[in-house]
């Protein structure tokens, strides 16, 4: 003869104590979701939680639940949830009567295995969704500012930070700065960049490549900036590699950049190695435009700019020695200069007055130069052949969108024309 095998029936106490140490959700809302969540499996089984009183200990770990009921003759029961039987509430107290009101204490593991899974079900949905609230509501509003957290776990194209409370925040492979090295457990700090709640599912987006990130750095190392007596006009940044940040004085007696960089950059040390030794220039901001940019391509020397203020662009000429020095190494200093004053900077080299100022048309190369290579550089603005070779090299390649050896040619058939 075949036996049948119950399922064991889960243990309620721990059940309940699963939910009890819930994190970042305070007691009463907790005591409110947990009664909440009973009730609904009450009315499930008997149609109705009215006469039921829920009590929940969370002090204690546990819960009681009671059914109220009134006492009726036994050939009177039309609703046993709100009824009982006289002769079954004896049992209970011999001195019970009709028309008294019984509460009894249930057992809520005897409704079986179904009604405990259901409750843990409700319980998990409406805790996680409590906890999803919770983190939103904690983070909404600290977007840009910096948060100090314990790197948990490291991944192709992020990584998972958990805050002091346990929270996980995510910094994304695109907000990471390139030199950066990351273990398992090691501090870290970001600058909250943005939050998100898609589908009731915050995520905390951090960011250590935002230029946020170094103006955040800059008012906690610098008191002048905190107080306001300094502020930070604008900030560009090649993360990892250099940034360029203008500043303003409210005080005459304040020198900003000597506020900011500190004596022998003390300031700026401990931003420098938190930012992988990216380099800082620090500059005067001024609301004229042309010495702005003259301040922003420093170290170089300007000799005259031509400003195009409605298409945003500046034409800057330079001592041919100046021009390496204005586009820098790998074009970071003109990028971080354009990016700075909003201006696209294309940087021109002043030619000798000694030289003949007779200039040919770049359509007359043809026969040495291809005709689309041609068009290419007229494309950019070039005409003639002393425009070209008054040009960078690097500026050639870039914006006229050409090989390097197809420019070194270039210039090597104008410089030719012009040696002759």
């Amino acid at each position: 003869m075949a036996t049948k095998v119950t399922e064991p029936v889960p243990n309620m106490i721990d059940t309940f104590r699963e939910f009890k140490e819930t994190k970042n959700i305070d007691r009463t809302t907790l005591v409110s979701v947990l009664e909440e969540s009973f009730r609904n499996v009450i009315a499930k089984i008997f149609g109705s939680d009215a006469n039921f009183d829920v009590i929940v200990n969370p002090d204690k770990g546990d819960f009681e639940i009671y059914r109220n009921r009134i006492v009726v003759a036994d050939c009177d029961v039309s609703d046993e949830n709100k009824e009982i039987a006289l002769s079954e509430a004896q049992k209970i107290e011999s001195d019970y009567e009709v028309g008294e009101d019984v509460s009894e204490r249930v057992d809520f593991a005897k409704f079986g295995r179904r009604a405990i899974l259901n409750l843990r079900q409700t319980l998990a949905s409406k805790i996680l969704e409590l906890e999803h609230d919770n983190l939103y509501n904690q983070y909404k509003d600290r977007v840009g500012e910096i948060i100090t957290g314990e790197v948990y776990q490291i991944w192709k194209r992020e990584i998972l930070v958990i805050d002091d409370e346990g929270n996980e925040l995510t910094l994304p492979k695109s907000e990471q700065i390139p030199t950066d090295q990351y273990r398992k457990n090691e501090a870290i700090k970001a600058v909250i960049a943005r939050v998100t709640n898609d589908n009731n599912n915050p995520k905390i987006i951090l960011s250590r490549t935002s230029p946020l990130f170094l103006e955040r750095l800059l008012q906690a190392e610098v008191p002048e900036i905190a107080e306001g007596l300094v502020a930070i006009k604008k900030i560009a940044r090649i993360p990892g590699e250099r940034a360029k940040i203008a500043v303003q004085s409210f005080d005459d007696r304040i020198d900003p950049v000597g506020a900011c960089v500190g004596v022998k950059g003390s300031r700026v040390h401990g931003i420098v190695r938190e930012l992988c030794n990216e380099n800082l220039d620090v500059i005067n901001y001024t609301d004229n435009i042309k010495l702005f940019i003259q301040r922003a391509l420093a170290p170089a020397q300007i000799n005259s700019i031509n400003l195009n203020e409605e298409e945003h662009k500046a034409e800057v000429y330079l001592r041919p020695e100046e021009v390496s020095l204005a586009i820098g190494r790998n074009g970071q200093n003109i990028k971080l200069a354009s990016m700075l004053t909003e201006y696209t900077i294309d940087v021109f080299r002043e030619l000798d007055d000694a030289v003949d100022n007779e200039d040919i048309y770049l359509d007359e190369f043809n026969d040495e130069i291809d005709q689309w290579v041609i068009d290419a550089i007229k494309g950019i603005g070039m005409d003639t052949a002393k425009q070209v070779l008054g040009a960078p090299r690097e500026m050639l390649i870039s914006k006229a969108d050409l090989e390097e050896e197809t420019v070194d040619h270039v210039l090597e058939v104008l410089k030719a024309e012009f040696e002759q």
